[in-house]
């Protein structure tokens, strides 16, 4: 009687594995997709990073990007020069690079020129102070100066320096990690040849600003009656440069009043 049942159970187990086993291969293809070889060759040069910073939402999409034609074989920019050579070696095109980009602060709020409502004490981390709708310095769109930033930086190329990040250029990669960190929005990716910038974030008005950062805009629009070209503007009490437009003369830089625009 038992070996009957162990026969019987026997029999029923390898029935269910041939059905399972037949059905997963019908089904293997029934939804077979084929994969360009080129698009995993691609793949593999890539860094990985899954940042974004090329515009797509991660490696994968970029490699089947550039294997569709779609993109160029120079899109990634933290694999830079060597990457793009790599994958223009398999593409059979240019290693033409997308211009580099790097991480940018929106804010001149140095403890030099702006005061801290007090001595924090808590989590050091900048989106934990934001989302509980707390504010470091007087100014409430400055740097909070807590170091998110510095936190997902993979190249150490972003540091809180005098209550306020910074970005060393020569470091950054344009990943856009810090950007992304930022529960404040201050940190944005540039081209690395538009050298005219605004230091600043805050959209109160001039009087407003004066009170809380010497080193705020204040809207005053000195910087547009200098620009020939229409290249920079000031929307919401705030400068904002057309990098379509500026030709890098400088000028604009020359006349605010309170340096917040950079020509470097």
């Amino acid at each position: 009687m038992n070996g009957n049942i162990i026969l019987i159970t026997t029999v029923v187990i390898t029935l269910i594995g041939a059905i399972v086993g037949i059905g997963l291969v019908w089904t293997g293809k029934k939804f077979h997709v084929d994969v360009d070889e080129r698009e995993t060759a691609v793949r593999e040069c890539l860094p990985g990073n899954n940042c974004g910073a090329c515009g797509f939402a991660g490696c994968d999409a970029l490699a089947a990007a550039i294997a569709k034609g779609e993109a160029p074989a120079g899109s990634c920019p933290v694999g830079g020069k060597p990457v793009a050579e790599m994958i223009a070696a398999i593409m059979g095109t240019d290693a033409e690079m997308a211009e580099r980009k790097v991480a940018f602060v929106r804010c001149k709020g140095s403890c030099g020129v702006t005061k801290n409502q007090g001595n924090y004490v808590g989590v050091m981390d900048c989106r934990s102070v934001a989302l509980n709708g707390l504010s470091i310095t007087d100014c409430d769109f400055g740097c909070l100066g807590l170091g998110s930033c510095v936190s997902v930086c993979p190249n150490d190329a972003i540091h809180v320096v005098d209550g306020v990040a910074v970005v060393n250029e020569r470091k950054c990669v344009g990943c856009g990690l810090c950007a992304k960190a930022c529960p404040k929005g201050l940190i944005e990716l540039v081209p690395e040849s538009r050298r005219v910038r605004v230091q600043c974030s805050n959209r109160d008005r001039g009087p407003q600003v004066k009170a809380v950062c010497s080193a705020g805009c204040i809207g005053c629009m000195l910087c547009t009656r200098q620009c020939e070209f229409e290249a920079i503007t000031v929307t919401n009490n705030l400068a904002h440069v057309n990098y379509a437009n500026c030709t890098l003369c400088g000028k604009c830089a020359e006349k605010c009043p309170v340096k917040v625009i950079t020509a470097l």
